[in-house]
């Protein structure tokens, strides 16, 4: 089993967003995927709720109170933290986690943010002494932005793992109402941001080389 925890103490990021996608990835990917929702919010569990019965089957998890311990018979635990939450709990989960990712939105005081979310990860065991990879996404781009930029001068000298850039669309925001992904449906719209999700699912799937459902992804 691979255990993802998608992680950023700055709200509107779109750690959800995030979380979802790689849940629905995993599972119209024929793993078995569940997704726990450990956010106040429940911001994940209210779109697995809406999901529809034929879409790729996902567990959900209500972490909102307590952590739970990691179900059997899984192959992929996708975790989506609190907002706002502080070190020693974030380190509670990270003993769990493979991979962290962290979304990151080009602007200033997303970037700023973001960048001491990062130092402080650093001092935490786990990510001391690379038993978890850290993964740093960035979201919501627009290509050829001056924010853009910004954002990619940030990742220069981040120091870890820069992988993918997920262009800003509204369709996630549509879809989502209905409990879907940009990999629960088809069309060239939805294979050409599938594109924009490659680098990060392969990141995540070299963590396991046992397992890897997208070995043939570009």
């Amino acid at each position: 089993m691979i255990t993802i925890l998608v992680a950023n103490p700055k709200g509107g990021c779109g750690k959800t967003t995030v979380a979802t996608h790689i849940a629905a990835a995993f599972a119209n990917a024929g793993l078995r995927t569940a997704l726990a929702d450990a956010d106040k919010q429940g911001s994940s569990l209210g779109w697995m709720k809406q999901r529809p019965s034929e879409a790729g089957p996902i567990q959900p998890l209500d972490w909102r109170d307590s952590w739970g311990k990691p179900p059997k018979a899984i192959d992929r635990l996708i975790i989506d933290s609190p907002a706002a939450m502080k070190m020693g709990k974030i380190d509670d989960l990270l003993r769990m986690a493979d991979v962290v990712v962290v979304p990151v939105l080009p602007s200033g005081f997303d970037v700023a943010a973001t960048g001491d979310f990062l130092k402080k990860l650093e001092t935490l065991k786990p990510i001391r002494k690379s038993r978890t990879a850290v993964a740093v996404v960035r979201n919501r781009v627009q290509l050829g932005t001056r924010s853009a930029g910004r954002l990619d001068s940030f990742m220069i000298g981040v120091g870890h793992k820069g992988v993918g850039r997920l262009r800003h669309r509204t369709i996630y925001t549509e879809i989502a109402a209905q409990g879907l992904s940009i990999f629960d449906l088809s069309g060239k719209q939805y294979e050409d941001l599938r594109d924009d999700w490659a680098p990060l699912l392969r990141y995540i799937e070299n963590s396991d080389p046992g397992i890897n459902a997208f070995a043939g992804s570009r």
